[in-house]
């Protein structure tokens, strides 16, 4: 593995914050840390208080930035997902499609640069080497899952809602935000701060259009636009932490959360929802290589957060279930990204993964790459290395780019629908196996 060196600098042009990766990360993951800490310490007993703060403090200072992975996921996911080809008489009916318009609110696991924007912060090589070959504001070394989705449909990468410089919305926006919770008051751009931004974007478009003046999204395209979830990883971890008997009734306070967003976002016109469950969080490597002395699986993974993320997941689809019930013109789907993201641990040969626990950007070299509080790219993977892990908490491209297509095909979703039909008109009477 090759050693790697954190370029840049402030440079002729000056201006911004210039943070190098090490720093960078240990910012954006302190942000997380004290979230999962507020989370997990106003359900603990004293002497827990204690051991958590050793552990997820920890967790943070060895949750350093790195590079890693290959960008070839991004044609065999475009091949697998492009349309097929128009039969005659077809090509009006396409052309006649409306354009795709997404909204996101999630973290870090779909922030395209939101927080880099947030923040002012100017964040430097490795990160961003594959794909866009420079930084994004991704944690990662080129795209996350949202990129990929927004590939398969056709649309350019989605803009972070606060990024004003050379942002282009006209196919919708990202309040996706590195450190956000569900939970209030734990994060400052938590999910309902996130879809208040969201209803102000709304208003300001639409007031332009009623103006006369061209908006970045007409009424039309929020009304057939696709609305999507990924957030609750840093809330599950925290309530990983506490008693499991206090599980139930944080779950059920964070799932009322995501309920409460979804119903100010159907009543503002949302009508097609796509809502991700959180990963294998007990599969993280920061989390795997920190907590030696847990409970581990057959996989080698936490089974304890596992357990909890899982007990989120099933309230989770059960609260999409109710929804759909009762907002019968709506289509809310739920994916299962922990079946997914745990596949790729527990079957890692079939994708070509000899290291599943590997971190791209770390230190120390195979198994694991990751050496708690020794933040860098000591060894940094190459780029076209199968790893999936790019900093020990968040995915490389290529991780990225086989989660998004195994999400997108609908076999892990309920009710049963392909992400590309969703979009462009979808029944809403899929199946429900």
């Amino acid at each position: 593995m090759a050693g790697a060196t954190n370029g840049g600098g402030n440079g002729a042009n000056g201006g911004g914050k210039v943070i190098s990766l090490p720093l960078q990360y240990f910012c954006v993951l302190a942000a997380v840390v004290v979230a999962v800490m507020v989370l997990s310490l106003s359900f603990m007993s004293p002497a827990a208080m204690v051991a958590v703060r050793q552990n997820l403090g920890s967790v943070a200072a060895g949750a350093a930035a790195g590079s890693g992975s290959n960008s070839s996921a991004g044609a065999e996911l475009a091949a697998a997902a492009a349309a097929p080809p128009a039969a005659s008489g077809q090509g009006k009916k396409e052309q006649e499609r409306p354009p795709v318009v997404l909204f996101n609110f999630g973290d870090s696991n779909s922030d395209t640069g939101g927080v880099a924007a947030a923040g002012g912060i100017r964040i430097m090589p490795p990160e961003g080497r594959t794909y866009f070959r420079r930084p994004t504001g991704r944690l990662s070394d080129g795209r996350v899952i949202i990129d990929f989705i927004c590939e398969s449909l056709g649309t350019h990468e989605l803009n972070p809602f606060l990024k004003g410089i050379g942002s282009d919305y006209s196919n919708g926006a990202n309040f996706a935000m590195a450190g956000s919770t569900v939970s209030h008051g734990v994060s400052p751009y938590s999910l309902n701060v996130q879809v208040d931004q969201f209803v102000y974007f709304r208003h300001r478009s639409l007031e332009m259009f009623e103006r006369g003046l061209e908006g970045p999204v007409s009424k039309e395209g929020f009304e057939n636009a696709l609305y999507m979830m990924d957030i609750g990883h840093n809330d599950m971890v925290g309530v990983a932490h506490t008693p499991s008997d206090q599980w139930e009734k944080k779950i059920t306070e964070i799932v009322g959360e995501v309920r409460k967003a979804i119903s100010i976002l159907y009543d503002n016109g949302a009508r097609k929802f796509w809502i991700h469950g959180t990963g294998a969080l007990g599969c993280l490597p920061a989390l795997v290589v920190q907590e030696k002395n847990g409970e581990h699986d057959a996989h080698g993974c936490l089974a304890g957060v596992n357990r909890a993320a899982k007990a989120y997941n099933k309230k989770l689809s059960q609260l999409c279930d109710d929804m759909r019930f009762h907002l019968k013109d709506a289509t809310i789907v739920y994916t299962d990204m922990f079946a997914i993201k745990y596949d790729f641990v527990a079957n890692h040969t079939k994708y070509g993964i000899e290291w599943p626990f590997m971190v791209c950007c770390g230190n120390g070299g195979p198994p694991y790459n990751f050496k708690p509080g020794k933040p860098g790219c000591g060894d940094l993977c190459p780029p076209e290395a199968k790893v999936v892990s790019w900093d020990g908490v968040h995915f490389t491209d290529f991780g990225s780019g086989l989660a998004a297509k195994l999400a997108m095909s609908g076999e892990y979703s309920k009710p049963r629908v392909k992400l590309a039909s969703l979009i462009h008109g979808g029944s809403k009477k899929a199946s429900e196996s």
